[in-house]
C-alpha cells in the first residue's frame, strides 16, 4: 500500500502537467471569471492573493467588470488558489464536480460549465474538455451566426421590397412637384415682368419728384438767405437793447450808492445819539442778570430727596418729549442696533419699514429734524427704499461703519445745537457725548415709538 501510495500521481499534480495549447475560449474565461467572483464571498481576505485583496468589498458583478483579467491571470499563475476554489466549486456544485474529476461529465450539461469546472479542477484530460467546449462554443455561434444572418437577409429583402415601392411614390410625387414647379415657375415670370413694368413706372416718378425737390430746395435756400439776413438784423438790435439796458443798471447803480450813503449816515447818526445818551445818563455797568432775580434752590441747599422727586427717570419717554421740544432739536437714530433691540426677528427689510413708519410720524408729532442711519454693510442688494416724510435716511458707504457715520453727522452740528443720538452701543454713546450731543437709549426711543 505505501508503495503504490509513494508510485502514484495525486489527480490534481497530473492536471497541472497539462497545458493549454491556445487560447481560453471567450465563454468558457467569462464562466471562469464567474466562478471565482462569486467564491469570494467564502474566503477571507488573508486567503486572497495579494493582487485580489482590494476588489474583495466588491459585488460579484462589479469584481467580474473590474477585475476580471486579474483573477483569470492569478487562477492561472496561483495553484493553492485555484484549488481553494476548486474546493468551492465543489461545496456549491457536487455532482458536476464529481462529473467532471471522473471524467465523465454529464451529456446534458452546458459544455461552456464543463470545461469551466475542469478549468478550475484541473483532472486528467482537462485540456480536452476545455478544447471541447470550445468548439462546441464555436459550432453554436456559427449556427447562431447562420440563423441571424438569414434573418437579416429576410429583413433586408423586406426593407429592399418597401424601398423600391416608397421610390415609386417618391417618384410620382417629385413629378408631381415638378409639373407645380413649372406652372409656379411661369407665374413667377409673368409677375416679374410686371413688376419690371412697375418699376420702370415708378422710376419715372422718382426722376419727376428729384425735380420737384430740387425746386424745393432753390426755394429753401432762398427763405434761408432772408431769415439769415432778418437775424442779423435783430442782433443789431438786440446789441442796441443790450447797450440801453447796460446804461440803464448803471444809472440805478449810481442811485443806490446816494440811498446807501444816506442810510448809512443816518445809521451813524443813531449810534453817536446812543453813545451821547448814555453818557448824559451816566448808567452803572451790569452787576446783576436777569436770571439772578428768579427765585429757586440754590446748588448745595437741595436734597437729593427732593431733585429725585422733581426729576424724570431716564427711561420716561417723557424725557425724550423734552428733548425734542427745544428749538431746532436734530434727533439721529442708530437704525439697526434700534431694531434688533425692539423687533430682532423680522426680516431687515420689514425692520426699516417699521422703524421709518414709526420716526415719520414722531417728525409729524415734534417737527424736530430726523436723520436715520443703516450699516451699509447689512445690504446684501441695492436698497429701493423711497424715505418716509420728514425723515432723512442714510446707509454708510463700503469701509465706513453706521457708528463712524453717526459721529460724523455730530460733529457736522454746529455748537450748541441740541443733537440727541438714539443708540444702545456704548461706544457711540460715549464718542458722541464728548462732541456735545445727547444719548438716549434705544429702548427709551421704542417707548416712546410704541405711545404713538
Amino acid at each position: 500500500m505505501a508503495e503504490a501510495a509513494g508510485g502514484a500521481e495525486p489527480a490534481d499534480a497530473a492536471g497541472d502537467a497539462e497545458v493549454l495549447d491556445r487560447p481560453l475560449p471567450e465563454g468558457v474565461r467569462r464562466r471562469v471569471v464567474g466562478l471565482v467572483s462569486d467564491a469570494f464571498g467564502g474566503l477571507t481576505v488573508g486567503e486572497l492573493p495579494a493582487p485580489l485583496r482590494q476588489y474583495a468589498r466588491f459585488t460579484p458583478s462589479r469584481r467580474a467588470k473590474f477585475a476580471g483579467t486579474v483573477m483569470a491571470a492569478t487562477l492561472e499563475s496561483d495553484a493553492g488558489f485555484r484549488r481553494r476554489i476548486g474546493e468551492l466549486f465543489k461545496e456549491a456544485q457536487p455532482e458536476l464536480a464529481s462529473a467532471v474529476d471522473a471524467g465523465s461529465p454529464p451529456a446534458a450539461a452546458d459544455p461552456v460549465d464543463v470545461a469551466a469546472a475542469a478549468y478550475v479542477l484541473r483532472p486528467a484530460g482537462w485540456v480536452k474538455l476545455v478544447a471541447a467546449a470550445g468548439e462546441e462554443a464555436q459550432r453554436a455561434d456559427a449556427e447562431r451566426l447562420g440563423e441571424e444572418t438569414r434573418a437579416e437577409l429576410e429583413r433586408l429583402r423586406e426593407e429592399l421590397a418597401q424601398a423600391r415601392s416608397l421610390t415609386r411614390g417618391e417618384s410620382e410625387r417629385m413629378r408631381a412637384e415638378l409639373d407645380a414647379a413649372k406652372k409656379e415657375n411661369e407665374s413667377l415670370q409673368r409677375k416679374l415682368r410686371s413688376a419690371l413694368n412697375d418699376v420702370k413706372r415708378g422710376e419715372a416718378a422718382v426722376r419727376k419728384l428729384t425735380a420737384e425737390m430740387e425746386g424745393v430746395r432753390a426755394e429753401g435756400a432762398a427763405q434761408v438767405s432772408a431769415a439769415e439776413s432778418e437775424s442779423r438784423r435783430l442782433k443789431g438790435r438786440l446789441g442796441e437793447a443790450e447797450a440801453s439796458l447796460e446804461a440803464g443798471r448803471k444809472a440805478v447803480r449810481e442811485g443806490r450808492s446816494v440811498e446807501d450813503m444816506r442810510v448809512r449816515l443816518l445809521l451813524d447818526t443813531v449810534l453817536e445819539a446812543a453813545q451821547g445818551l448814555r453818557r448824559e445818563l451816566a448808567l452803572p455797568p451790569v452787576s446783576v442778570r436777569p436770571a439772578e432775580t428768579v427765585d429757586a434752590v440754590e446748588p448745595g441747599r437741595m436734597s437729593p430727596k427732593d431733585i429725585a422727586a422733581r426729576a424724570l427717570s431716564d427711561s420716561d419717554p417723557a424725557v425724550l418729549d423734552q428733548l425734542l421740544a427745544l428749538p431746532q432739536a436734530h434727533l439721529v437714530v442708530d437704525g439697526y442696533n434700534v431694531t434688533k433691540t425692539g423687533y430682532p426677528t423680522m426680516p431687515l427689510e420689514k425692520q426699516r419699514l417699521r422703524l421709518l413708519g414709526s420716526l415719520s410720524a414722531l417728525a409729524a408729532q415734534t417737527g424736530a429734524e430726523m436723520t436715520c442711519v443703516f450699516d451699509g454693510a447689512e445690504l446684501l442688494t441695492p436698497v429701493l427704499l423711497a424715505p418716509p416724510r420728514g425723515v432723512r435716511v442714510l446707509f454708510s458707504k463700503p469701509g465706513v461703519t453706521a457708528d463712524e457715520l453717526i459721529r460724523q453727522l455730530v460733529r457736522a452740528e454746529p455748537p450748541g445745537r441740541p443733537v440727541i443720538v438714539a443708540s444702545t452701543d456704548r461706544e457711540v454713546a460715549d464718542g458722541i457725548a464728548k462732541a456735545g450731543a445727547r444719548p438716549v437709549t434705544s429702548a427709551l426711543l421704542l417707548k416712546r415709538l410704541s405711545r404713538g
